[in-house]
This record gives structure tokens, C-alpha cells and sequence, in this order.
């Protein structure tokens, strides 16, 4: 497989620049592949460890999901070998926007984490198809197998008393028949409790798919599953149903300064706060980083705003301390952006326009809840 060039990605862009290269003087470049001490074999494994490390970096700086989809686009643009994906990045980096999960989506073209999730989902069930075929298999199996060695003990206890060879010899051979018909069940019993126990831990892995490890929150791919499921129900009984952008207020600083340790804690802290505001009909998930995305229904807009405003603001009241030296983290707050799903043509342009308003928020100097302005071109029927 032919090795990729990072110095194929034009060295003046921004890109470049992020990833440590100089415009007219490119010493990392070179040194890719400048002569080390060893062989060609050890310019190669520090090219790609160089390469595997940025795109780990790029993944963690702009809190993409790791996922199979972003770390393959996240390469080929690293690499090279998607000039395309390397411009986009590189204009929006000029342009000082953020290159959000989001955004990747839409330039890669398609939501690359759910069409990956997709492809999980469609293994998954046809694990799930083949056990439930097995074990129907298995039960068929097991029924024939039942009647089929209670006959043959009829049989035997038939032949118990034989006057004749010919009997006796029929007789060794149903006993033989029926020690090997009772292995056979044995065997099916053994294989449907595994079939069992495969389905049991299947329904964990779907469970764990639509989990965030770190918060114990839905995750994107559930959160999606959830908005869908509530805007047919909301929109059928003509209930209220909002959706926000949370995004946790210079969470880098509190990373570079404190640690990924400290990082995890704060991420947890606001998505317990947020969980705290959810019930039945509102929920809260980990939309990637330090992202958060929340539901309200059966409330106007107005009520699910001061919902959030009040989570916000008991957040900016606690203290944070770095537990591994006691030093001082300080406030910790979020901004978010707030919009009313149906005024605008379907769930997600309602989602995009949360998350402007979010950035709004942000612009406007964050720790605050911005509403998303109606789409003025909606027709209301």
C-alpha cells in the first residue's frame, strides 16, 4: 500500500498551519521524509505514527466521535489523499469557525457516524436473525428428538425380557439408539443455551450502542432515535416540543490546565445538571465533546428556557477543585441555544437552528441561553 504524503495537503493553508507546518519552511514535512538513522523501514513507522497521532489530535481537539467513518475522512485528509475534505477544513479554519460533528457530516457527505451506526445496526440483526433462526431450529429438534427417545424406551422396557437372539440383539441396538438419542438432547440443550446467552448478550450490545460510557447519558445515535419517536407523537397530539444546544463554556482551558482527568469530571458534572431538568417526556444526551443536546415536550418554549436557564445558572454557582492537587478549577458554565421544533419544516433544521443559537450564545459571551428566531418562510397549514 502506497504510504501517504502529509506534505501533499497545500503547505499555505491553515490546516497546515494547525498541524505544525510552516508556510515556505515546512521542517516536519521534511523530516517525514528526510534520512533517520536505520532504514527506509524506520522513516515509514515514523511517518505513520506522526500521521496516526494528528489524526488522534484533529479527533480530541474538535470533539468528533471516534468513529470508523471520521477517523478514515479525518485521514484522508490529513494524508492527502482527500484534497476536497483538506480545503473544506482549511477554509473553515481561516474563516475562525469550528469544525463540529455536525459540519464533518455534512462536508463528508452524509452523517458519517450514523451511517456507521447503521451498518452496526444491520449486523447486529442479522446476529439476531441467525439466533432466532438456531433457536427455533434447536427447539424443533429438541421436540422430534423428545418423542423419538421416549418411543425407543418404550421399546427397551418392551425387550426387557427377551426369549429369542434376535430380540436380544434388537434390544442392545435400541439401548444404543436410545444412549445416543439422549446425547443428542443433551448437545440441543447445551447449543439453545447458548443460543441463550449469545441473544442475552446481544441485547447488551445494542443497550451499550446507544450508551455514553462516560456520562451513562443516550448518546447521539439514541438521541436521534428519541426525536424522531416524540415529533410523530408531539405532532399527532399537538403538544409543544422544543430542542437545545448545550456546549460546555471554554472546556479546552479546563483540559489543557487541569488534565483529560478533570476534563471527564466537568463533562459528567454538567451532564448530571442537565439530567436533573429530564423526565418522562425530556430528555438529555451526549452529543460529542463537551456537547450536550436535550428535548422538552408537553413544554412551550418558553417553560423548557426556564428550565435550562435554571440549570445553568445553579451550575455557574458551584466551585470546581482539581482533586489530584487541590488546586482551584473555578466556575464552570454552560451556554445553550434553545429553538421550538415546529417552527421550522421538520426536526432537523430545527436542530441546526438550536445549535445558531447556541453560537450566538457563545458570540454574546456565554454562561447564557439564546432562543432560535422562527423560520419566517414556515407555512403554517
Amino acid at each position: 500500500m502506497t504510504q501517504p504524503h502529509l506534505a501533499s495537503v497545500p503547505p499555505s493553508s491553515r490546516l497546515m498551519s494547525w498541524l505544525g507546518f510552516r508556510s515556505g519552511d515546512r521542517p516536519q514535512a521534511e523530516a517525514i521524509r528526510a534520512p533517520v538513522a536505520g532504514s527506509a523501514l524506520a522513516m515509514r513507522e515514523e511517518a505513520r505514527h506522526r500521521l496516526l497521532g494528528m489524526i488522534s489530535q484533529f479527533v480530541i481537539d474538535h470533539g468528533l466521535e471516534v468513529s470508523g467513518a471520521n477517523l478514515t475522512a479525518v485521514h484522508g485528509a490529513l494524508s492527502g489523499i482527500d484534497h476536497k475534505l483538506a480545503m473544506a477544513i482549511d477554509a473553515r479554519l481561516k474563516a475562525q469557525e469550528p469544525i463540529t460533528q455536525e459540519w464533518f457530516d455534512e462536508v463528508t457527505g452524509g452523517d458519517a457516524y450514523a451511517n456507521y451506526r447503521a451498518e452496526l445496526d444491520t449486523l447486529l440483526n442479522k446476529l439476531e436473525t441467525g439466533i432466532t433462526s438456531f433457536t427455533k431450529t434447536t427447539q424443533e429438534t429438541q421436540s422430534v428428538t423428545g418423542d423419538y427417545r421416549a418411543a425407543l424406551e418404550h421399546h427397551v422396557q418392551a425387550l426387557k425380557n427377551p426369549e429369542e437372539g434376535v430380540l436380544l440383539g434388537l434390544a442392545d441396538l435400541a439401548k444404543a439408539m436410545l444412549e445416543r438419542t439422549r446425547q443428542i438432547e443433551s448437545d440441543v440443550r447445551r447449543n439453545e443455551n447458548e443460543a441463550k446467552s449469545l441473544r442475552k448478550s446481544l441485547a447488551k450490545a445494542r443497550r451499550d450502542a446507544d450508551i455514553d460510557h462516560l456520562t451513562g447519558l443516550p448518546n447521539r445515535r439514541a438521541f436521534e432515535a428519541l426525536l424522531e419517536k416524540h415529533y410523530a407523537e408531539a405532532r399527532e397530539g399537538g403538544e409543544p416540543l422544543s430542542v437545545a444546544f448545550c456546549d460546555i463554556d471554554h472546556f479546552k482551558r479546563v483540559n489543557d490546565t487541569h488534565g483529560h482527568d478533570t476534563g471527564d469530571r466537568v463533562i459528567k458534572a454538567i451532564g448530571e445538571a442537565l439530567a436533573n431538568i429530564s423526565g418522562q417526556n425530556c430528555h438529555v444526551a451526549r452529543h460529542g465533546g463537551e456537547e450536550f443536546v436535550m428535548l422538552f415536550r408537553g413544554k412551550t418554549t418558553d417553560q423548557a428556557l426556564v428550565a435550562l436557564d435554571n440549570a445553568r445558572e445553579a451550575m455557574s454557582k458551584r466551585r470546581f477543585v482539581n482533586r489530584e492537587n487541590e488546586q482551584a478549577i473555578g466556575i464552570v458554565t454552560f451556554s445553550g441555544g434553545l429553538a421550538d421544533v415546529f417552527a421550522f419544516p421538520n426536526s432537523r433544521t430545527a436542530l441546526k437552528a438550536a445549535d445558531g443559537a447556541l453560537y450566538k450564545a457563545k458570540e454574546a459571551g456565554r454562561n447564557r441561553i439564546c432562543v432560535a428566531e422562527n423560520d419566517p418562510n414556515l407555512s403554517v397549514s
